[in-house]
């Protein structure tokens, strides 16, 4: 027995610390992008087209003579803000009409969480690429069209754990010393919340840069000249044949960035789920 519950404990600890190291590392790359880059991601040079990945430009040059590894360290930059800001929005939004509505419950309950289902009865990307069709290209309308149905995720969660807590004994103690329900949504029920919803994010973020991806591939996202990594594939495709590293290096930082979150969401779930906790207790 103890063999085993060593076992899932070092199973939950290298799953979380690898993907601690890689979203950190991620995380770093985005933020010193511009010392890390040997050259000028915008920049045209037509003289030096289609170079093969080489000692001066590490990932090659795409069809305008732009440094691909540069561009692909700056695309990091451009993912991640959008992640991070569609993933902070839904949150917000999704966390304030959850527990709202599982706390008042009634008709606002019933009202909200029909709009969640109706909403979640649409798949995501299809709903995220009908929306931006509608309102326009650029990166502010992508994060609008996936904010508007990804809030929906964390509405669910913040409800059902508020529906479990807001008979509590605590929380009924609050309520006859005069506290409201701003008071207590904030002060003991948001606190136990918390951490499901920073599983959900970690794990969010990287499906939401996948979602980018997609849109920008299809000219939905970032425009060109931006060195987003749905754009890079998307320029790139026309030349898989005789460049396919235009195409190559984009694909496996997508990969790479998904990977990690999605790594670090399931070591914050092992590490945040009482009932994963009870598991390795039973064993």
């Amino acid at each position: 027995m103890k063999r085993q519950k060593k076992k899932i404990v070092n199973r939950k600890n290298y799953i979380l610390y690898t993907g601690i190291v890689l979203s950190a590392l991620i995380v770093l790359v985005t933020i010193f992008a511009p010392f890390l880059e040997p050259h000028d991601p915008t920049k045209m040079e037509l003289s030096q087209k289609f170079i093969a990945p080489c000692r001066e430009f590490i990932f090659g040059t795409d069809h305008l003579g732009r440094d691909i590894f540069s561009r692909v360290i700056e695309g990091a930059r451009v993912s991640l803000s959008i992640a991070a800001t569609v993933v902070f929005f839904s949150a917000v939004l999704g966390v304030v009409l959850g527990m709202f509505s599982g706390y008042v419950g009634g008709a606002t309950d019933m009202l909200i969480m029909r709009v969640v289902d109706v909403l979640l009865a649409f798949p995501t990307i299809i709903f995220a690429l009908a929306l931006s069709t509608m309102m326009g290209t650029g990166q502010t309308n992508l994060i609008i069209a996936i904010t508007c149905i990804q809030w929906t995720r964390y509405a669910r969660i913040a409800r059902g754990e508020t529906l479990m807590l807001k008979n509590a004994e605590y929380v009924e103690a609050a309520k006859s010393i005069g506290n409201n329900t701003v008071q207590i949504l904030g002060k003991y029920i948001f606190p136990n919340v918390i951490s499901k919803i920073i599983v959900l994010a970690s794990l969010d973020i990287g499906t939401i840069i996948l979602y980018c991806a997609s849109l920008s591939f299809l000219g939905l996202g970032a425009q060109p000249p931006s060195p987003d990594w749905g754009v890079m594939i998307s320029e790139g495709k026309d030349y898989m044949q005789y460049a396919p590293w235009l195409t190559l290096f984009p694909g496996l930082a997508i990969a790479f960035s998904a990977l990690a979150f999605n790594m670090l969401g399931d070591g914050l779930r092992d590490l945040l789920d009482p009932r994963m906790k009870e598991v390795i207790r039973t064993d």
